[in-house]
């Protein structure tokens, strides 16, 4: 399953930079930009996981749903004094 989810993201860059460089863009640029659309489709990807394992902890398991918001706040704590640094 890995593996399958690996060769997607290869022929999805692929396609990407493709497309780009069919677009006019130089194939230096294409590259960064295809990279840069998988990750942000990633990003949009993840919080919508996060979104929905919420929403379903705050009706089905309300007893650690307060727990889990304070985890996610912690982590993300944790995660800017790290950018700080």
């Amino acid at each position: 399953m890995l593996e399958q989810n690996i060769d997607a993201r290869q022929q999805a860059l692929q396609f990407l930079i493709a497309n780009f460089v069919a677009q006019g863009h130089p194939a230096e640029y294409a590259q960064h930009m295809a990279t840069a659309t998988i990750f942000q489709a990633d990003l949009e990807l993840r919080n919508a996981q996060m979104v929905s394992l919420l929403g379903w902890l705050q009706q089905s398991h309300s007893e650690v749903y307060q727990e889990a918001i304070a985890l996610l706040e912690t982590t993300r704590e944790q995660f800017e004094k790290r950018v700080h640094q």
